[in-house]
């Protein structure tokens, strides 16, 4: 199933990302995958009300084009998951 995404504010140095129908787990993920890029400043997510979809808040240094910065972070969180996927299937289930 694919994500929905709806961009609410883009500058050279800011995205403001609505993930639509999702939960706060991927978005803490790719928050803190973000963080170890040292041109993104901020990367949290935001929320108003528990009932609603939560946004992510990204803002950028040195240049660094914010929506670059979360293409790269969901490619390294989904290679994570590719390797981890590996792992399991060579363990042992006898």
């Amino acid at each position: 199933m694919a994500m929905k995404l709806k961009l609410l504010d883009l500058t050279d140095e800011r995205a403001r990302i609505l993930f639509e129908g999702e939960g706060n787990t991927y978005i803490d993920a790719l928050a803190a995958e973000l963080l170890r890029d040292p041109q993104v400043d901020v990367a949290q997510r935001k929320q108003a009300f528990r009932f609603t979809d939560p946004e992510l808040l990204v803002t950028t240094v040195g240049g660094r084009p914010p929506l670059l910065a979360i293409t790269d972070a969901a490619k390294r969180l989904s290679g994570y998951a590719g390797e981890l996927l590996q792992q399991m299937e060579t363990l042992d289930t006898a």
